[in-house]
């Protein structure tokens, strides 16, 4: 039965920016309202800032730098472990803010919530054990010297996230720049921000040093100023590519790390369970109605297995639920939005249009409510949006591939390469994935969204620059000094 619940207390944020430490609930004018991606109430309204808010914000955090580097490893994580306790403790009003705020899948948000303790705990981990490294010059004219780094916090980070995950991700930038000592800025998802404001009040309650951490929602030109400002040393964008891009165009010397999406595929290869992997490949392109930049996108199935695996994987389609995300047996909830909800209809129309073949869903389940079908194509041509662009949405399209290096082929002929899927008991096919897969991460007999908070995320070609994961964005926010004596 689907779960009745309240709309969010404002108790767990407050409908104002957080700059400096305050709460500001004046801005430029204009609003941000938020609403319930199912239902359709309102459930906060908060002021965009202005570009003297933005300012104080910057300053704020520049001044807060001395704060942080007088704080210890050990403070900096009991800071960490304080925060992922008050997580903790509010869990269940957090795991339902995101189910409002973002539309996502009840069970889903919980398994965020449980990833953001995880990640919380990681980063307090890491901090404790975050070092340099001993430098091997005891040779030539270095003989008798020695060597060693330490790292450095590499200044502010200017932190600007998408809606879905509207707290995880917003952690994968907060807590490794608290564990190594860098400020943060950040700029959230005007469709799903409270998450954050909501981390602002936990932040207030563990006693981050003033200034360190601002939460502002704001328009194009006063995040570009956050952007370009030369006191920002680091600019960490979750989002699209043709944002991402932009912004490191404008943002001038500093450091970029952009984590930008792709239309994620998977391969299936003979001798492998076609039953149980119809089932996760089905799930994988349509949990949250695949509004995940790792949601699987393109399936590509051997000559050998492809009739019985299609054919396996629309009886799959057809098991999916969709509707109120607040119900636990619901994966396909809402779009975040109608534009976004009328652009995957027209992207999958355009398809079907051209040639392609309709499998399973390809019209909307609930106009009103921005829901949209599980939908599964076949017989499409590379050039389809549904194909070589990222639909974003709970859309996929299965292909057949000659052969295992036709399937390789096909996964690589994308300008995206953030993360693939390989179903195979072949060992031999296991390492020539590694090898020869043009992406960040390979998942081996699993979809490409499988996430472990610690591993080392990112893409390649226009699915990003640098890598997230806890050990690994110390190591991009911060940097090694060398002493030699």
């Amino acid at each position: 039965m689907p779960t009745t619940t309240a709309v969010p207390s404002t108790m767990l944020f407050k409908p104002a920016n957080f700059i400096n430490g305050n709460w500001s609930y004046e801005g430029d004018g204009t609003f941000n309202t938020v609403l319930d991606k199912y239902h359709g109430t309102e459930l906060a309204r908060l002021p965009h800032a202005t570009e003297e808010q933005m300012e104080e914000a910057i300053a704020a955090a520049y001044a807060s730098r001395e704060a942080l580097r007088k704080m210890s490893a050990g403070e900096r994580s009991e800071k960490l472990e304080a925060l992922a306790a008050l997580i903790t403790e509010r869990q269940d009003e957090l795991a339902m803010l995101i189910v409002r705020e973002g539309g996502k899948p009840l069970g889903y948000a919980k398994g965020e919530i449980a990833r953001c303790i995880t990640t919380v705990r990681t980063a307090a981990a890491e901090a404790l054990r975050f070092t340099g490294e001993s430098v091997a010059i005891d040779y030539g004219p270095g003989a008798g010297k020695t060597a060693f780094t330490k790292r450095f916090p590499i200044g502010t980070i200017a932190a600007i996230t998408p809606f879905n995950f509207p707290l995880n991700l917003v952690l994968h930038k907060l807590a490794p720049a608290m564990a190594v000592g860098c400020p943060v800025v950040l700029k959230p998802a005007p469709q799903a921000p409270l998450s954050s404001f909501a981390l602002a009040r936990m932040m207030e309650e563990i006693g981050w040093p003033k200034g360190a951490f601002s939460v502002l929602l704001c328009g194009i030109p006063v995040a570009e100023k956050l952007v370009k400002d030369e006191r920002i040393a680091m600019l960490s964008f979750t989002g699209s590519d043709k944002v991402g891009w932009h912004l490191k165009s404008i943002c001038g010397k500093k450091k970029v790390a952009l984590e930008l999406g792709g239309n994620a595929s998977v391969i299936v290869d003979e001798g492998v369970d076609l039953a149980a992997t119809a089932k996760t490949v089905a799930m994988g392109a349509n949990l949250y109605a695949g509004q995940t930049c790792i949601s699987t996108q393109r399936i590509y199935a051997v000559k050998s297995v492809f009739g019985e695996f299609r054919d396996l994987l629309v009886k799959e389609y057809g098991a999916l639920k969709a509707g109120d995300p607040s119900d636990q047996a619901v994966s396909v909830g809402p779009i975040i939005d109608k534009g976004h909800f009328q652009r995957i209809s027209a992207w999958v129309d355009e398809a079907v249009k051209g040639g392609a073949t309709l499998l399973a869903g390809g019209k909307p389940v609930d106009t009103e409510r921005n829901i949209y079908a599980a939908t599964l194509l076949t017989a499409t041509k590379h050039d389809m949006k549904v194909n070589c662009a990222e639909v974003f949405g709970p859309v996929a399209v299965i292909e057949e591939a000659n052969d295992f290096n036709d399937a390789i082929a096909k996964v690589n002929d994308s300008t995206y390469g953030l993360q693939a899927g390989v179903y195979t008991n072949n060992f031999a096919h296991v390492k020539q994935a590694h090898e020869e897969l043009e992406v960040g991460g390979i998942i081996i007999n699993n979809v490409p969204g499988f996430r472990v908070d610690s591993m080392p995320y990112g893409g390649v070609k226009d699915s990003g620059l640098g890598r997230e994961g806890l050990k690994y964005a110390m190591e991009e926010m911060s940097e090694p000094r060398l002493i030699v004596y």
